[in-house]
């Protein structure tokens, strides 16, 4: 009896012993957790910079692996949302002209206010969408390779070309526009209205005619 009594003594201290290890480990994994996300947000609180030194936006060029968001706003400008300086991705304002580049395998994203902006010329497989509507007197949009713009526009002109593969989804309304595009290319202007529109087809393939014919019959 006495050495039963003793074994079930012994087990009671070893799950004791277990449950406070069991604990133990609970509390460590729970505290490393926390710091761990305390770290996350102070890192992504990081990442966030903001550029208020900026001259009058007048011209936006954009290159590369870059997706940029456009609004209105009484004073220019620029915020970016990844440490840029660290990836030599390129965010320059010069001469009202603003720069920005990136051929990193992450998109690096950018949001401009502009109190003026006249012209915009996209490349590569960047994006560019305006957050809400993007209001301007004379507005400039030339898309290039496979860009692609999602723009909501308020403009008294607005002229808009599509080369190559590039892609544009406009909506809103001007009161001129002038909009010219490749055969290659994909434009939405559904939800998009003018006083005066001109539509040109800047370039087709050598056998349009042939494919206008066939589709014709």
């Amino acid at each position: 009896m006495d050495i039963e009594n003793n074994n079930n003594t012994q087990n009671h201290k070893n799950i004791k012993i277990m449950k406070t290890t069991i604990l133990t480990i609970a509390i460590a994994v729970s505290t490393l957790f926390g710091v761990c996300q305390s770290a996350s947000a102070k890192n992504a609180k990081e990442e966030v910079t903001t550029l208020t030194e900026v001259a009058p936006i007048s011209k936006i060029e954009i290159h590369g692996n870059v997706e940029v968001y456009l609004s209105n706003a009484a004073a220019d400008q620029i915020k970016v949302y990844n440490s840029y300086y660290a990836e030599s991705a390129l965010v320059q304002d010069q001469a009202g002209v603003l720069r920005i580049s990136s051929y990193k395998a992450e998109k690096l994203i950018v949001w401009v206010s502009v109190s003026d902006l006249r012209n915009l010329d996209v490349y590569d497989n960047a994006e560019v969408k305006s957050f809400g509507k993007l209001s301007a007197i004379d507005l400039d949009v030339n898309l290039y390779n496979n860009a692609s713009a999602k723009l909501n526009l308020d403009s008294y002109s607005a002229a808009i070309t599509l080369n190559s593969h590039a892609k544009a989804d406009i909506s809103g309304e001007a009161n001129e526009a002038v909009i010219k595009y490749d055969f290659s290319s994909t434009l939405n202007t559904t939800n998009f209205s003018a006083k005066h529109i001109a539509r040109t087809l800047k370039s087709a393939p050598a056998n349009m005619g042939e494919l206008t014919e066939f589709a014709s019959l």
